[in-house]
Order: C-alpha cells, then structure tokens, then sequence
C-alpha cells in the first residue's frame, strides 16, 4: 500500500471524550487545520492535497507579519534576512511556517509540537518553540513556550494565524466586533509607518458585518475583559457566537480579510500577535530572552451555540 504524504506534513486529529469538540493540527507550521463544536466548523477546511493558504492556522516565529525589506536593526547591529514574501520585498511571518514540527507529547484531545529556531542568516539566535493545542468544552486552548538556548539575549515576537467561521453561514453575514481604538496605517510595503486612533472604517468596537469589511490591519490598545483576556467576537445572525481570546502578553491583533481561500468566497483571520509588523526594527512589542529564559503565552477559541430567543 502506498503511503499518503500531504503538502501539510502528518494530519493529528483530536477529540474531546464526549466527542463534541473535534480538531487537526497539521505538522507543517504547528497549523491549526480544522475545529468543530457539536459538528459546527470555526476553522474553514481546506483541501487536503494543497499546503495551508494564506498562512492558515500557522505559528509565527520568532516575529509575526512583516520586517521591512528583511533588514532589522537592534542593539548597534545590522542583519538582513531572506526575502519571503517577493511582492512586497519584506520577510513575513518569521522562520517556523514550512518547519516540519516533531510531536513532544500527544493525547486523544491534546498535542504538543516543538521545533527549534536555529542559528540562520539574519538571525543568528537559539530557540526552543512548542506549541499545545488542549480542546476543552467550549473550543480549544492553545499554549506557545519559547526558550532561549543560546548564549546572548534574543529578540522574540510571536503571533499566530487562524482562520474564523461559524458552519455554513456566510462569512459576509458575521458580526465581527474588536476591542483595539488604535490602528496601524501601513504603506505599500505593508508596514505600519503611524498608529492612529480607529476611524469610521476600522472602528469595529461596536460590531461591524463582515461583508462591508477590507482589512489587513493590525490594532493596538486591546481592551481586556475582568479575566485579563482581549476578545474578539464573530457573530451569526441566529446569535451563535465564536470568540477568540488573547491572553497576556498578547497585546496586538490584526484583522486580515480575504477572497482568495480555496472553496471560500470570503475568509477572516483574527491573528493574535505580541507585536505588530516591523517589531525587530521598532522594537515595540519585542521581548528580550535572556540565556536560559523561557516565555509563554496562551490563546483560544470559544463557540457559543446558544441562538437568538
């Protein structure tokens, strides 16, 4: 028998005990393939035999989004990395996203993959990264560990990047509702050049539908809620609701909304990130390890599938 090989690596899928939380993780990027609550998808499925889209689900590490024209300066020292997103000259979504993931521990509803960042061109750093994926009754916990293995202190920056839906509804049709009162403007490279309060188009603090939206914009200033968690919400029209939640650390999110995800008119990815776009230039949001000091974050995806009286 011919053994399949997929462009995302080894497929691990889990379960809850009661069965009523189902997800996959994909090996290639730690990726967050697919997540159901009672059979409703909050992740928009993809084919198969095709590599993730639009950078679904992926881990970014160490930075989220982009580094202007790959060159970054921090401590007196200059460094220029690969170029990885060509139609804009910059280095996107940090060094982990095609990394072949190894799992560390694995059970029917969880499973921890782990890769090193290594010593490389542009960024001559250690790092361990994990990532846990745990389901849990109202969706699913996600637990990012980083550790500096080297002998010098390392810049980090961590985000990640899933996509949103709630079942068959239109995602044109969703609510989307997010905390930030500040925005990124960015310039044709895609980097933020001001932070700005929100305006009429990006303010989505009182709930915006989906549809009406064009965004690929990072917020600042997250409102938390009593618990210390940022959420941002999408709405059906029925009242069911799926939440994303950042928890500390996490102080940036950015919006992105897209036509062009495989068997979807319209996608929306809420991509939690501990710094914005250009972070290793800005410095802001960056996170200095020291040798031997770990950092770690969470973040999840709740459903409330309660409806409308």
């Amino acid at each position: 028998m011919t053994e399949t090989h997929y462009p995302t690596g080894e497929q691990y899928v889990l379960a809850s005990t009661d069965g009523r939380v189902t997800a996959e993780i994909v090996q290639v990027g730690a990726a967050l393939r697919a997540l159901a609550v009672d059979g409703v998808d909050l992740v928009p499925r993809y084919p198969l035999d095709i590599p993730a889209p639009a950078g679904s689900g992926m881990v970014l590490v160490p930075w989220p989004n982009r580094v202007r024209g790959g060159r970054w300066t921090q401590r007196g020292e200059t460094r220029q990395l690969a170029i990885t997103e060509p139609a804009t000259g910059n280095a996107s979504h940090g060094l982990l996203r095609f990394a072949s993931y190894t799992a560390a521990a694995q059970s029917a509803s969880s499973v921890t993959l782990a890769h090193p960042v290594v010593p490389q061109t542009g960024y001559p750093f250690h790092l361990g990264t994990s990532v846990t994926y745990v389901l849990d009754d109202a969706g699913l916990a996600v637990m990012h560990a980083v550790t500096n293995l080297g002998r010098d202190d390392a810049p980090v920056a961590l985000g990640a990047h899933p996509y949103l839906c709630i079942g068959d509804v239109d995602t044109a049709d969703l609510t989307l509702r997010a905390s930030g009162s500040t925005r990124f403007v960015a310039d044709e490279q895609k980097v933020p050049v001001a932070q700005e309060p929100v305006d009429a188009a990006t303010d989505l603090r009182s709930g915006r539908r989906v549809g009406e939206l064009d965004l690929d914009t990072a917020f600042g200033d997250l409102s938390p809620d009593p618990d210390g968690r940022v959420r941002t919400t999408l709405t059906a029209p029925d009242g069911r609701r799926v939440t994303l939640w950042q928890g500390r650390g996490f102080d940036y999110v950015q919006i992105f909304t897209t036509d062009r995800y495989p068997g979807h008119e319209l996608a929306l990815a809420v991509e939690p990130m501990t710094a914005p776009a250009d972070a290793l230039n800005s410095g802001r949001g960056l996170r200095w390890l020291a040798p031997g000091e770990s950092w770690e974050l969470e973040w999840g995806i709740d459903f409330d599938a309660r409806p409308n009286d």
